[in-house]
């Protein structure tokens, strides 16, 4: 199903609702593929999918995990490198939780990777409040997760199981992040952070009616794109597919930041 698919790519793909009463704003920054930092109105600096020292399209300013300055949580949605990326380390420099699927962080504490309180599992379905009027439910997603890591036997790349792939509904002080259709009904969220490379994610027409039919957002923005050769889809072609629409298509390059 579609929606599901939309919530794998695990590109994180999120929405945003805004709340009647609204502390202050939220401020996403991305930095390309499916990274962000989000800092909630509550001033708690959230990492997804940190992706950042072997990504492409990011800033050359950007690169550089000493100038994120504090973090204070990390999720991620699956064990491939775009994904899993730089997390260990973030996690490791700033003393801060990975949440991510349970079988992903059983094995990196296994493998003796990571320290257990680090690796606290989590399985969809579940809801965690790690900071007041923070609240983040894992929830089901449709796609692989294996990670490449050093086995710290041999010394090998070999590949790990990393549990199943989710997603997150990340709800702020002031509103909320998520996936799934069932969000657009029930939140109906401002924004949509929308995958559109195809061939590991949705393609830009089928993405476009993932946001048009599915979600319904006041505004999306294309991501998860041009990171490597088979991620072909571009921003251009999801607009000619969005069509005449009320929905607002941001343009927003890696680097880039949005307030709300």
């Amino acid at each position: 199903m579609l929606g599901k698919i939309f919530s794998v790519v695990a590109a994180s793909c999120l929405l945003l609702a805004g709340a009647a009463n609204a502390q202050g704003k939220a401020e996403l920054l991305w930095y390309s593929q499916a990274a962000f930092k989000l800092t909630t109105p509550g001033g708690k600096v959230i990492m997804i999918d940190p992706w950042i020292m072997g990504a492409t399209k990011i800033p050359p300013e950007l690169k550089d995990l000493s100038k994120i300055g504090k973090v204070d949580l990390i999720l991620v949605t699956h064990g491939h490198g775009d994904h899993l990326g730089d997390a260990m380390e973030i996690s490791k420099t700033n003393n801060v939780p990975i949440w991510a699927p349970a079988g992903l962080n059983q094995t990196l504490a296994t493998l003796g990777l990571m320290p257990a309180n680090l690796v606290p599992r989590m399985n969809k379905g579940g809801t965690i409040e790690p900071f007041p009027g923070v609240k983040i439910t894992q929830v089901h997603a449709e796609h692989s997760s294996e990670m490449i890591l050093k086995d710290p036997v041999t010394g090998k790349d070999t590949s790990f199981s990393a549990g199943e792939p989710v997603g997150f509904i990340i709800q702020l002080e002031n509103g909320l992040f998520g996936d799934m259709k069932m969000i657009g009904e029930y939140y109906k969220p401002d924004l949509l952070l929308v995958p559109i490379g195809g061939h590991y994610v949705m393609d830009p027409k089928d993405a476009a009616y993932a946001t048009k039919e599915l979600i319904k957002p006041k505004m999306a923005m294309p991501m998860h794109y041009a990171s490597n050769p088979f991620l072909k889809g571009t921003p251009a072609e999801y607009k000619a597919a969005m069509g005449q629409t009320s929905i607002e298509v941001l343009d927003m390059n890696p680097g880039d930041k949005k307030t709300f």
